[in-house]
């Protein structure tokens, strides 16, 4: 194994919170009111294939020119990267930080895979960018997530075949991703039916030793 690409959301930290926050109060301002259990439809898809789902769950699907999406879409970032500004060190997952030491204590490549465009802002103010040897820009992709360009990319962004690398992953898209790009899946938290090579139950349970354990199984 010689590289680990990541997720950020739900794996890194918990942006989620204020994803659903930003886009409840833009659904709001629209006339379509989402919750919760409609938020989960929302994770690990890019910005535009969001509103799009939320366009359609409020029956709004042609009311918007292209040019009015992406105001809206920009529109719900702003408001979400006030929510996100007071992020500090402490909002990393449990187990990442020492996870991302092992890592690079035995020469292990770590990427970044996330559809979300605020990759590097979240990863500085957390003060792990330094871990990270690439970063996938989401716009510069033709597709999102279940797509696996993204980790495709990934893995070539650092010259590696996908085989050597494992994905980590805590949405059914990602892991979809993953799968499809060729990668070992760890899968956090994920839904039973949806296939991932390593299971754990959260962020806690990643160690390089176990990690290691698992990739050479299926090897």
């Amino acid at each position: 194994m010689k590289a680990v690409i990541f997720d950020l959301d739900g794996v890194i930290t918990d942006t989620a919170k204020y994803h659903f926050q930003a886009w409840k109060t833009l659904a709001s301002a629209i006339g379509i009111q989402i919750d919760e259990t409609f938020n989960e439809q929302l994770k690990g898809i890019s910005r535009m294939d969001s509103l799009e789902r939320i366009l359609k769950f409020g029956g709004r699907t042609t009311d918007f020119s292209n040019e009015e999406k992406n105001r809206l879409a920009e529109c719900k970032n702003e408001d979400y990267r006030k929510l996100i500004a007071s992020m500090t060190p402490d909002d990393v997952l449990p187990g990442i930080q020492k996870f991302l030491s092992e890592l690079k204590e035995a020469g292990i490549k770590i990427g970044l895979a996330s559809a979300s465009k605020n990759g590097p802002f979240i990863l500085d103010a957390l003060k792990i960018t330094h871990f990270f040897d690439t970063i996938v820009d989401p716009a510069k992709l033709k597709k999102g997530k279940p797509d696996p360009e993204i980790f495709a990319t990934a893995t070539a962004q650092l010259n590696l075949q996908p085989y050597n690398c494992a994905g980590i992953e805590d949405a059914v898209a990602g892991i979809q991703s993953i799968n499809e790009a060729g990668l070992f899946s760890v899968g956090v938290g994920v839904p039973d039916e949806v296939h991932a090579d390593w299971r754990i139950n959260s962020t806690e349970a990643l160690t390089l030793s176990g990690l290691k354990k698992h990739f050479k199984k299926k090897i």
